[in-house]
């Protein structure tokens, strides 16, 4: 069997997994900024890290995997002014910034739990790590790295690059940086557009401060993530994922910002999953084409012709390599439910079928395709976690599942051993590692729960020869008439 292999987008080469203190592996995710809902982007990329939990964890791995929240307003200062998203929200739906905040992480966590991705080991948030931030703030500071205008903290991006390798990560080159915004040069505090703040002064109206050595203000975007991984994980640590989006300027500034800290790189494997489009477009507010995962649910949305399954989407997402652009459609989820149903309806029929011995029927040929195949499915997970692949695996071993089915067959075809792997390992795959459920077992669980609730009220009503009101309203007709 082959080794794990990650893509590194810092090498840009498939390198071998090795975590820096095996067993335990540590991995961080940046999380949401939780200042509206979630929407269709957010579930590739915490479906893939979830895939990526899974399978470590699989491997025999310790993980300890972080996944923050953006709760202190996530500000962009990169050709506009400051905007505090949380703020402006806050004040549009007339509420205070942390209400508004825990609703959207509600909402978050609601439709992450519908995907069935696992919570993380630690989830912390921007807001309650604001003295570990304002730490290292000061060590890049006393390090000769930022500089302080009018209360605001700014790295100096030009002095990093002229001693290290920034712009690694995505491939600028920081005089196309400078060049690309000579325009916005003496328009504000910054020494060069190229840097970055790690802290900003509040102005009066602004309604999340803090107290600092600089005086009231709020942390910077990129600063929040350096500081939490930091803390939980130590430096470096293991993976650092994300989506492609974030490679700049967002992750190559934690790259910055925790060397000068630190003196240590902060990862040593950077992961980034590709994008879902529509139509070919990257999702925005302004194209109007933004679907929230509540709306993929339940289908209200011009772009959908029907609501679609919390698995349906998660299997849509698992059929693309998480660094291919994942283009949606709603002929690309019809096809995506159908093929979950035929997975789900192999794993079922695998799990009803018995083994008995028949050297009269064993063939040596399809029992090694049988092992070939579920060996596949590691293999290709062990290639830079190509779910793509290991699920065409899966599917092919469905048809021999049906195959035998159909035939009413034993599975003497295959030997006991290779039959008792192959329910253990297509389990594993389909539910552990996959995260598939069978949403049809949890309908019928549902409607199991209502109809004992109904005979319990029916016995009641019988003792006490009285209808219950809950029977008078509209039930009874799940039940046969009384007597």
């Amino acid at each position: 069997m082959n080794p794990l292999k990650i893509y590194n987008s810092l090498s840009r080469e498939k390198e071998i997994f090795a975590p820096i203190n095996p067993p335990y592996a540590g991995m961080y995710v940046c999380g949401p900024t939780v200042s509206g809902e979630t929407h269709l982007g957010h579930s590739r990329p915490y479906v893939t890290f979830d895939i990526v939990y899974r399978f470590l964890q699989h491997s025999g791995y310790k993980v300890r995997y972080v996944r923050n929240i953006t709760d202190a307003g996530h500000f962009e200062e990169e050709d506009r002014d400051a905007v505090d998203k949380v703020a402006i929200k806050a004040k549009l739906e007339q509420l205070e910034p942390m209400e508004l905040v825990q609703k959207y992480t509600n909402i978050y966590h609601d439709m992450m739990d519908k995907l069935n991705v696992i919570r993380p080991s630690i989830e912390p948030t921007a807001t309650g790590h604001i003295v570990e931030q304002i730490s290292m703030i000061e060590d890049i500071i006393a390090k000769g790295f930022a500089y302080v205008v009018n209360g605001s903290v700014y790295f100096d991006v030009t002095k990093y690059a002229k001693q290290h390798d920034y712009g690694r990560l995505s491939g600028r080159k920081i005089e196309e940086m400078i060049a690309g915004s000579r325009e916005l040069e003496g328009q504000g505090e910054k020494r060069n557009p190229a840097d970055f703040a790690l802290w900003k002064n509040a102005p009066p109206e602004h309604l999340m401060r803090w107290k600092s050595p600089w005086g009231e203000g709020f942390p910077g975007w990129h600063i929040e993530c350096s500081a939490m991984s930091s803390k939980y994980l130590g430096i470096p640590f293991d993976i650092h994922g994300g989506g492609m989006d974030l490679l700049f300027p967002h992750h190559e500034s934690e790259i910055a910002q925790t060397k000068i800290a630190t003196g240590l790189a902060l990862a040593n494997y950077w992961m980034h999953n590709n994008m879902i489009t529509i139509k070919g477009q990257k999702m925005s507010k302004s194209l109007g084409n933004t679907i929230t995962i509540a709306q993929m649910f339940s289908g209200d949305h011009p772009l959908l012709e029907q609501g679609y399954s919390p698995m349906t989407l998660r299997f849509f997402i698992l059929q693309t390599h998480y660094r291919s652009t994942l283009d949606f459609s709603n002929e690309a989820l019809l096809a995506a439910e159908k093929g979950l149903q035929r997975l789900m309806n192999a794993l079922d029929a695998l799990n009803k079928l018995s083994y008995k011995e028949n050297a009269a029927q064993y063939k040596e040929e399809e029992n090694n395709q049988v092992l070939q195949l579920m060996n596949s499915c590691t293999e290709y997970m062990n290639d830079d976690f190509n779910t793509a692949m290991a699920m065409a695996s899966l599917f092919e071993l469905s048809s021999k599942i049906f195959s035998w089915k159909n035939e009413q067959l034993a599975i003497a075809s295959i030997k006991k051993e290779t039959f008792e792997l192959l329910v253990k390992t297509f389990n594993a795959f389909v539910t552990d590692i996959f995260g598939l459920k069978n949403e049809k077992e949890n309908d019928d669980s549902k409607m199991n729960g209502l109809m004992e609730l109904l005979i319990s009220l029916r016995k009641e009503a019988r003792s006490k020869k009285t209808l219950p009101h809950q029977i008078k309203s509209g039930m009874i007709c799940l039940l046969p008439a009384f007597s």
